[in-house]
């Protein structure tokens, strides 16, 4: 087993936006994920498993492949039993282990059986019994579900994946067998744009999305080479200099994470909102209710109960741009304001 450590999430150079929605969706997976386009080589699945790395350990049943919570979920793990297995539910709590939060993979090639699981026919055939194989969204309940080049998967597969990352569900219907299991997990897609784009319809799904590119600082990028040598040289020394910040940080979101239920938000803040939605043109209402969310997050986040005009414009820059409507081949904007200021000069 490789136990060489993670490159350290405090470590990465600059990707501010990058690292802020991945965080937003740590504190609060119910905002459907995050999409992240941009080329090659900066720093997007390094970041996604440093956070994971820094997360505190869950608790789960030992032998238990839907990951459930045994805190809250244990009902549907003697649900889960009963309607599967054909056995009586067990009354007292079964073994609980420790783990560490995962970083779950879908390949591109996945299908939908892979995805959402399927009956397993060979031990139907050889026993005469349902049993269902879980799926790739069992694994990444209470997890990161993490999919790269999203733009080239199936759409209805991508479907299938956001359907569960805005309901927390998981479905599976398969000759005979019906039942469901939790699957709230945080997701993250990545996709290099000029190998295509996501449907607009998928794209709206999608809680948040940031664009991002190369450092073009030559301070920054001595800086990413400085630190990745040093890494490279040794990783556990390295992961050591930043472990009191990854400490802090791990600290921060489970604060937000607790305090998110708390935080309020006045009327006045809504219709700014909803001002906004309507200034740049998005259509329907998704738009709206993830920028409630993540502002509500973003104040978590920095230790408030109650949402600032900043959070209603930091959130704007992260659920907007890839709402709103575009022109053949018009580019996805690389924030609110150009937004803001093309629609004030249609006008005139």
């Amino acid at each position: 087993m490789n136990n060489r450590p993670i490159y350290p999430f405090t470590a990465i150079v600059g990707q501010n936006a990058m690292k802020l929605a991945l965080m937003l969706n740590v504190v609060n997976p119910g905002l459907s994920g995050v999409l992240i386009r941009g080329e090659k080589g900066t720093a997007k699945s390094t970041a996604v498993r440093a956070l994971a790395d820094i997360l505190p350990e869950i608790p789960m049943f030992g032998d238990d492949p839907y990951q459930l919570d045994p805190d809250g979920e244990f009902g549907i793990y003697q649900e889960i039993r009963r309607t599967l297995q054909g056995e009586s539910a067990p009354k007292t709590l079964p073994e609980t282990v420790l783990r560490k939060v995962r970083v779950v993979e879908l390949p591109v090639g996945a299908t939908e059986d892979r995805v959402v699981g399927t009956l397993d026919l060979e031990h139907a055939l050889k026993k005469g019994e349902k049993r269902v194989e879980p799926g790739i969204l069992a694994q990444a309940h209470r997890n990161i579900l993490y999919v790269d080049e999203v733009n080239l998967l199936d759409d209805h597969v991508v479907d299938v994946l956001l359907d569960s990352a805005a309901m927390g569900v998981n479905t599976i219907e398969r000759e005979g067998v019906s039942f469901s299991h939790p699957a709230r997990f945080t997701l993250v897609g990545t996709m290099n744009p000029e190998e295509g784009e996501l449907r607009p319809q998928l794209l709206d799904r999608f809680g948040l999305c940031v664009t991002i590119e190369g450092i073009r600082t030559a301070e920054d990028r001595v800086a990413i080479m400085e630190r990745r040598a040093a890494f490279d040289l040794d990783a556990a020394v390295f992961a050591a200099r930043w472990q009191a910040e990854s400490a802090a940080l791990a600290d921060r979101l489970l604060t937000a994470r607790a305090l998110y239920p708390e935080v309020k938000v006045e009327r006045p803040l809504l219709f700014e909102i909803a001002r906004t939605c309507l200034e740049v043109g998005v259509d329907g209402h998704r738009g709206d209710i993830i920028m409630l969310k993540a502002a509500k997050t973003l104040a978590a986040l920095d230790g408030r109960t109650e949402v600032a005009t900043a959070d209603i414009h930091t959130a704007a820059d992260l659920v907007l741009p890839h709402r709103v409507r575009r022109q053949p081949l018009m580019e996805i904007a690389d924030s609110v304001q150009a937004l803001r200021a093309d629609a004030a000069a249609r006008l005139h």
